[in-house]
């Protein structure tokens, strides 16, 4: 792992922001939710990549471990040292530090509403699909690889279910909330992702379908997917 030492405070063309980096890994979901986010923000930072996947695995290293006590993607690094962890509050800091374009609605009810949506994303379905569950579950719970999918499988499908019966509860636009893209968005699309690369059709849900099928026109989705 790359882990520079001079810090870098990215800008765009109306704000500059104290990031020095970003830990980042092109395959982890949860990083992709960070990168839409700073995407939709128009800002650059310097990216240190993280492999979180097989031997070549930095993400456990004792040097990454000092940075990020969970040692989970991703994470930023401010000019001051400070390390932010965990994608919901890096976007939540970065909406405060950067206001334009908004990542949550206007209104408290609805606020709560786009993060309840992400939540149930990151809390009620992530978890289940991530490396070190599937790691555990098959090396020291003995499943095979066919049962250690059905079992990811069915719990993503389950939030799912129930994350559509979110949003048919509180959309009120093209996407998951309303009409702009928001904080909702930004955990929905990689989860949707994720749910096809299990071989889901996203089409058992139909509301998230039209929402991740508008959402993946914009940019700020397309252009940060993983490979």
């Amino acid at each position: 792992m790359n882990i520079s030492q001079t810090p870098v405070v990215p800008s765009n063309a109306s704000h500059a922001v104290p990031i020095a980096r970003v830990f980042d890994n092109d395959r982890s979901s949860a990083a992709y939710r960070l990168r839409i986010a700073l995407h939709l923000k128009q800002l650059d930072p310097k990216r240190d990549p993280v492999v979180i996947h097989g031997a070549a695995a930095t993400h456990r290293e004792p040097v990454y471990a000092g940075i990020n006590p969970q040692r989970l993607v991703p994470a930023i690094e401010l000019v001051d040292g400070t390390v932010l962890t965990q994608t919901l509050a890096i976007i939540e800091y970065l909406d405060e530090l950067v206001p334009a374009p908004p990542l949550l609605p206007k209104g408290a009810a609805a606020r709560a509403a786009a993060r309840s949506v992400a939540l149930a994303v990151a809390c009620d379905i992530h978890p289940f699909g991530t490396p070190r569950v599937g790691l555990y579950l098959g090396e020291t719970a003995g499943l095979a690889a066919d049962a250690v999918r059905d079992w990811t499988r069915h719990w993503v499908g389950e939030g799912l279910d129930s994350v559509e019966r979110l949003v048919a509860l509180h959309r009120k636009g093209r996407y998951a909330i309303d009409d702009a893209p928001g904080i909702a968005d930004i955990f929905l699309a990689p989860q949707a992702l994720v749910a096809e690369r299990l071989g889901f059709d996203l089409g058992r849900w139909p509301i998230l379908a039209e929402v991740v099928a508008s959402l993946r026109r914009l940019p700020a989705f397309s252009e940060t997917a993983p490979a």
